[in-house]
Order: C-alpha cells, then sequence, then structure tokens
C-alpha cells in the first residue's frame, strides 16, 4: 500500500529529526534543568484508566507524527503520554534513550497501565516500513500481521531498535513487557500527504489493542494468562 513513498521531505529542520546522535542529556532531571518548559519541550498525558498505555516519548520535532499517532491509536480509550520537543531548530538534542527516558509524570503514566505501546520515528527517508518491537511477545506478532495484511511493509527491527531492554519505557508497565513500533521516516511522509492510509494505520493498530484491552480486563491484570489477538 505505501512501499513506493516519494522522499519528499517533511515539513521540519532537518537537525530536528530524532536518534541521530548520542543523548545530550543523561536524564529528565539534567534536560529539565537545562531547557525551558513551554517554550523547549512540553508534555501531553491523559489518563483514561485504561491497561494499555499508549506512549510518544520523543514526540513533537523530535521523531516527527509520533505524538498525533500516538494520540490517535488512543482514542478515547487507552491513556496517553507525550514528551514533545518546540524547539525552532536542534530538537535532537531534547531525545533521551528509552531506556534512560525518566520523566516522573511519564514513569508514573507506565506504572498505572498494565502493558504499554511506544510509537517512535525511525529516521529512514528511503523506504516506507515500520519495525514491530519490544518484549510483548503476543503483541508483536499480532501487529505484524494485522500491519502486513493491511498492506503496510513489515520489518525486523535492526540492531538497538527492537525495544527489548528490560529498562526501556515500554518495558516498565505492571506486567514487565510492552511493545514498541518504529515508523520510518518515508513512512511518516507518506502519511503527511495521504491521511487515508495514515487512518487505516491507527485503525489496524487500535483494532490490535482493543482485543487485548479486553483480554486484560477479563484476566484483572493477572500474570497468569497472557491474552491474545481474537479476529
Amino acid at each position: 500500500m505505501v512501499g513506493g513513498a516519494s522522499q519528499d521531505p517533511l515539513t521540519v529542520p532537518q537537525e530536528s529529526i530524532g536518534n541521530a546522535m548520542p543523548d545530550t542529556y543523561r536524564s529528565f532531571r539534567e534536560l529539565q534543568d537545562s531547557e525551558r518548559e513551554g517554550k523547549d519541550w512540553a508534555r501531553k498525558h491523559e489518563d483514561r484508566g485504561s491497561r494499555i498505555l499508549l506512549l510518544a516519548p520523543h514526540g513533537g520535532w523530535i521523531e516527527p507524527l509520533t505524538t498525533e499517532l500516538a494520540q490517535a491509536v488512543a482514542g478515547p480509550d487507552f491513556s496517553f503520554y507525550s514528551f514533545l520537543g518546540l524547539k525552532d531548530g536542534g530538537n535532537a538534542r531534547l531525545h533521551l534513550t528509552s531506556h534512560r527516558f525518566d520523566d516522573p509524570l511519564a514513569l508514573e503514566a507506565v506504572a498505572k497501565a498494565d502493558r504499554v505501546l511506544a510509537i517512535h520515528g525511525e529516521r529512514s527517508r528511503h523506504g516506507a516500513f515500520v519495525m514491530v518491537g519490544g518484549r510483548w511477545d503476543e503483541l508483536r506478532m499480532a501487529l505484524s500481521r494485522v500491519l502486513g495484511e493491511a498492506g503496510f511493509r513489515v520489518r525486523e527491527p535492526r540492531e538497538g531498535l527492537g525495544g527489548l531492554h528490560r529498562r526501556n519505557i515500554c518495558n516498565r508497565g505492571r506486567l514487565g513487557a510492552g511493545g514498541q513500533l518504529e515508523l520510518s521516516e518515508g513512512l511518516r511522509m507518506h502519511f503527511r500527504r495521504d491521511s487515508a492510509n495514515q487512518q487505516a494505520f491507527v485503525r489496524a493498530v487500535r483494532r490490535v489493542l482493543l482485543a487485548f484491552e479486553e483480554d486484560l480486563k477479563k484476566d484483572g491484570g493477572g500474570e497468569g494468562r497472557e491474552g491474545g489477538f481474537h479476529e
């Protein structure tokens, strides 16, 4: 469906597109001490009491469109958190690697959820694809299958983007394993031009999450059964 996306740029400064360099800050506290809230960065948080949390830790101009996608997937059903870069340029300095992402508001939101799905932006322009990772095996398999069936190109995460670190923010929910989606810049550029295709992506992810949310409710959040995706 989206494999042939052309390569026109996102409407943001090239330097602001995420994970291209080592982190400037080693913790959220360091970032907070050096950057101005409301001017350089902001946060969005909506607590809906759901078992699954949608998370975009590198939103705004850090990894463009990830905040919007996470919020759209959350819809009226799932809790949502995003950290947003607001700077006119140099937003990459606001990037905190996922296993270092320790904003107290994010950690509080994650601690209230059984599972977390984090949405990230991968920086490849040449190709429209999504990499599905995280330690929650059932979700990873279900999302890979459903997104593939919907016409999206699904790839195995490359080294460092698998979301497998135990302290990765996506794996810090109550059940200790979550999911991670890395959307290439080429795919996000395509979504900018084709809102219908973006909506198809959101619907596919939501369909999977809603099924898992029902299983988690039936289980009472316990660890005795992983649940699963049922058509």
